[in-house]
């Protein structure tokens, strides 16, 4: 084949993939276009956006922030026919694993998107889950709200995250995400899809507290991760590895010269004694 010739393969080749590309794109339905996640990290989300939990009581986001605790915020529509399903389920499961329980160590706000759906409604999803996981003072750190069409927007559009309800069916189409915030309020991480493992959740909670959580040897060993947004997962961080190694050799060869030392010091004492004698 000459040169020209596969020029003019390649070119063909090249056209078709741009051709595909843009058939594909021209299929995407235009609505799944103003829907998405943009991460806003390091904002701060608005504390005084109110909303109504299970009870029928009006709450701010400030009110069910405590002191020293890092919050999983967790948009839904309770009567969603899958995908809110899904992720309060990968939620559920993974705090089910975690050692650290809401309310204790941290807070869960699962809020929704419908302004339509009321406190009956939360009541009954707050029961559903609640009433299955066996963790003391659980109920008092997972909320389930609802409010009106002015403040989910204003706290959705604070966090970045975009939906849109599809008129035809009356179903709202979101992302599948979750985000963490420090107890102050800041933005620190998103995690995405209907699953989550329990070490990235727990990294993403330890990260929200900034440390503060969890017990001396958990900190050490989250320490040496990071978040990775290619893998969308966390990964190993090698300088900190070596610091906490080199931390660890510092104390291994503290103890074995105070050891050595000791030993020495006794052997010395031991000589004199023998020698005053």
């Amino acid at each position: 084949m000459n040169t020209a010739l596969r020029i003019a393969v390649i070119f063909s080749v090249l056209l078709f993939a741009v051709k595909a590309e843009a058939q594909l794109n021209q299929g995407k339905p235009a609505i799944l276009e103003e829907v998405g996640v943009d991460e806003k990290l390091g904002d701060i989300i608005p504390l005084d956006a109110t909303f109504t939990d299970f009870d029928g009581n009006k709450v701010t986001i400030a009110d069910l922030m405590e002191s020293g605790k890092p919050v999983l915020l967790n948009p839904l529509y309770y009567e969603c026919p899958m995908l809110c399903n899904l992720i309060v389920e990968g939620v559920y499961k993974v705090v089910e694993e975690l050692r650290w329980t809401p309310g204790h160590d941290y807070t869960i706000i699962s809020f929704s998107i419908d302004p339509e759906e009321g406190p009956e409604i939360a009541a009954i999803n707050k029961e559903r889950y609640l009433s299955e996981l066996d963790r003391i003072g659980a109920s008092d750190g997972w909320h389930f709200l609802t409010g009106s069409e002015d403040q989910i927007r204003k706290l959705t559009e604070a966090v970045g995250f975009r939906y849109k309800k599809d008129e035809r069916t009356g179903e709202y189409i979101h992302a599948a995400s979750i985000l963490f915030l420090s107890p102050e309020g800041v933005i620190t991480r998103y995690l995405y899809g209907a699953e989550f493992s329990e070490f990235d959740l727990r990294n993403a909670l330890y990260e929200a507290a900034d440390g503060q959580i969890g017990s001396t040897m958990e900190r050490a060993i989250l320490y040496c991760f990071t978040y990775d947004p290619a893998s969308q997962s966390y990964i190993p961080v090698a300088i900190n590895i070596m610091k906490l190694g080199g931390l660890a050799t510092l104390i291994i060869l503290g103890i074995f010269l105070g050891l050595f030392w000791n030993k020495e010091r006794r052997s010395s004492q031991s000589q004199k004694f023998e020698f005053q004698e």
